[in-house]
């Protein structure tokens, strides 16, 4: 409809020059009714006998319109924040989740928001909805939560080609907020512990099998010098009585004290 040039007719015509002499006899009253103020951040649509005057909306600033005649429309051009309530979705894996989130968007073209689409807001929330269903439901639980960010990127590009029409611009869309059943996360926090205990196993197991293969490695090294064994047995001694334990315990031998008892009984 934006892009339409059709002009008012004769009759229109006629209509319009009689607005125009009505301003100039009342004139100076007149004026005050003619003159409209828009603001920075909002464009005026003007419909002329109900056609719409020029493809581009006009403002900031003064505008004149005509008594009678003329009647305009203001768009907000700032950002909007819209809030997409809680959707209830299935995800592709059969998990049942409430998903809401936050879209972003402001008009860019007055003209086109005004013509092509009743009420602007309400269409981009009511699209931002169904997108986001038609989405996340082709989604696993384990990609919606870790891809997000991914996920606002598809839902922003589908809304811009679906909004452009419609001269709407959408900035961001940002999921906010993911709920699943209590049961299903309990499900999940007992599978993470499992797996935690997992990994822990797993790092004992490989600390154990290191501690090993040093210890292997050391009593090859002790068993090529005596000495160096019994300074090693000497040194535990020490380690022993820094504890300030009231009794010490030597380990003797059993070969040794087999060959004591052999001499006791040859003595």
């Amino acid at each position: 409809i934006a892009d339409r040039r059709e002009g008012i007719g004769v009759c229109g015509w006629i209509l319009v020059s009689l607005s125009f002499l009505l301003v100039l006899i009342t004139f100076p009253i007149s004026i005050w009714a003619c003159m409209k103020v828009i603001r920075e951040y909002e464009r005026a649509v003007v419909f002329r006998l109900g056609r719409i005057q020029s493809k581009k909306a006009k403002g900031a600033g003064m505008i004149l319109i005509l008594p009678c005649t003329d009647t305009f429309i203001k768009v907000d051009l700032r950002m909007v924040a819209c809030k997409i309530p809680p959707q209830e979705i299935l995800t592709k894996d059969g998990v049942t989740a409430r998903v809401d989130g936050v879209v972003y968007y402001r008009i860019y073209s007055a003209v086109s928001a005004v013509a092509n689409v009743s009420d602007v807001h309400s269409a981009t929330l009511l699209l931002a909805q169904t997108t986001l269903r038609n989405i996340l439901g082709k989604q696993s639980l384990a990609q919606l939560l870790a891809g997000r960010a991914e996920i606002g990127h598809s839902i922003q590009a589908i809304l811009n080609s679906a909004t452009e029409q419609w001269g709407v611009k959408v900035a961001r869309v940002e999921i906010k907020d993911v709920r699943i059943p209590v049961a299903m996360q309990r499900a999940m926090a007992a599978e993470a512990e499992a797996a935690r205990e997992t990994r822990a196993k797993v790092v004992a197991a490989e600390g154990e099998m290191n501690a090993s293969r040093a210890l292997k490695q050391a009593s090859t090294v002790l068993s090529e010098s005596p000495a160096g064994l019994q300074l090693r047995y000497l040194q535990t001694l020490t380690t022993v009585a820094a504890e300030n334990n009231s009794t010490i315990i030597f380990p003797l031998p059993m070969n040794m004290l087999g060959s004591l008892g052999q001499k006791s009984r040859g003595g």
